[in-house]
């Protein structure tokens, strides 16, 4: 994965942001709590089965749904504005902040105070235990106890697997980054996906890139098992995107056609993403 430099207009909106970063925040703090409280509902949910088999099986179709599902919410929320007070929050504080404090040319954080921009605030947690319980819950009514507490340790287990590889993704270049399996694949999937040309439309999972595989929405042209084991691969990029890729990494082309909402595309632009979108899966 090639570096590239950081531009103007992404150092202004660092230095802009980090200094409204209230002076109380503590990343440690806010990485402990997250970590903490999922760890704890997970074991304790465990602690709670009794004799527990095939209900494991469940992790499987959960953690399917939960791709699925953190691609839509990637897709139609966090990239799509709706005036509705959560639904605004989401937006803003993903396509007009993160999506601005990182770029394809510098996707990465220099220092744990960055941490506020890289992770979800603690209430997302509390949402995700409250729709977890309940679903939970009815599973336990239509199945037993056991089936119950897998679907909610899955959906807890989802988003802490997302919050790490996500961190994975903007952290500093290192070993076990570039070279674990799964992990330097999302994190090269990540930081196209920071392209800011692409960037409301292609390469919308976090976790593992299966729902862009199926619905084709990933800057790759490959079958499943090349989508996730692709690590720092370029050579698989889809070729009508990679002169909007390039144009995109130019600070001019930033600076007169990149708003906080994102870029400004011509019909040619337009119709390249199209096509990406349009081609048959794994062709």
């Amino acid at each position: 994965m090639q570096p590239f430099q950081m531009t103007e207009r992404q150092q202004r909106f660092r230095n802009q942001y980090v200094a409204a970063i209230s002076p109380w925040y503590n990343g440690i703090l806010h990485v402990a709590v997250m970590y903490g409280l999922g760890l704890a509902a997970i074991a304790w949910c465990v602690s709670r089965m009794d004799g527990a088999r095939w209900e494991w099986l469940l992790v499987l179709p959960v953690a399917l749904a939960g791709n699925f599902v953190e691609w839509g919410m990637h897709r139609y929320v966090m990239h799509r504005l709706r005036d509705v007070f959560a639904l605004r929050a989401i937006y803003d504080r993903h396509t007009r902040q993160h999506h601005q404090y990182f770029t394809d040319g510098d996707p990465t954080i220099h220092s744990i105070k960055e941490f506020r921009i890289v992770f979800f605030p603690w209430r997302v947690l509390a949402v995700l235990a409250v729709a977890g319980g309940l679903l939970g819950w009815a599973t336990a009514q239509v199945l037993n106890a056991n089936a119950g507490y897998v679907v909610f340790v899955t959906m807890i287990g989802h988003y802490m697997v997302y919050e790490t590889f996500h961190l994975c993704c903007h952290v500093p270049e290192n070993a076990f980054v570039r070279h674990m399996p799964l992990v330097n694949t999302i994190r090269r999937h990540h930081a196209a996906h920071h392209n800011l040309g692409i960037m409301m439309h292609l390469n919308m999972n976090l976790t593992f890139p299966v729902a862009d595989w199926f619905m084709n929405t990933s800057d790759l042209q490959r079958g499943l098992f090349g989508h996730l084991f692709n690590g720092y691969d370029e050579t698989h990029i889809k070729p009508e995107l990679k002169p909007l890729i390039a144009r995109f990494r130019s600070g001019a082309t930033q600076e007169q056609r990149v708003t906080l909402d994102g870029p400004k595309l011509d019909p040619d632009e337009q119709r390249a993403l199209l096509a990406s979108i349009q081609r048959p899966t794994g062709a």
